[in-house]
């Protein structure tokens, strides 16, 4: 396997895992409720937004690694400042896309509580456009059985167990 296809390999875990955010992002987004220009209820919108806020946070992680930036101390968390100071000096089209992906989503949306519809969607969009700088340069069928692959792993226990009971249902050779 050559550097690169190591590389490509690499980003299928953190692309998989921040596409999984903002899978569960956009359902609690629906919860909220669109009326007229505004998000009905907040807390909805603050999980989403803050949930999206994480994926973007896993993706620009894996960006950096690509790129060697070494994580702070072992006794410091990585801060807003960590991640801009960074991220400045190497891309400042990533730097800007962060910048506007902290304010919209974790500012505005996830503190704030912003409900306009077009403010939580330009940072949905920003993230989007983050996460897929580290999209594995793989074919999309093999992509996509990955993140299936991906989602199954994560689901919680006993929705495995009811998935699989289920299965035993339609399978009358294997009823008890």
């Amino acid at each position: 396997m050559t550097v690169r296809e190591q590389q490509e390999q690499s980003k299928m875990e953190p692309y998989a895992e921040a596409m999984r955010y903002m899978n569960n992002a956009e359902a609690t987004l629906q919860k909220a409720v669109k009326e007229d220009n505004y998000y009905r209820d907040r807390k909805y919108v603050r999980v989403a937004c803050g949930t999206a806020y994480l994926g973007v946070l896993e993706a620009v992680n894996k960006w950096l690694q690509l790129r060697n930036v070494p994580d702070p101390p072992r006794k410091k968390r990585k801060s807003i400042e960590f991640y801009t100071a960074n991220v400045a000096m190497l891309d400042g089209k990533v730097s800007a896309e962060l910048h506007a992906a902290y304010r919209l989503l974790h500012i505005d949306g996830y503190y704030e509580g912003v409900r306009a519809v077009k403010a939580i969607k330009a940072g949905f969009e920003t993230a989007y456009d983050i996460i897929a700088r580290i999209k594995p340069d793989v074919p999309e069928e093999v992509l996509q059985q990955y993140l299936t692959e991906h989602q199954k792993k994560k689901l919680p226990f006993w929705r495995q167990l009811s998935s699989f009971l289920l299965v035993l249902n339609y399978l009358p050779s294997l009823r008890v």
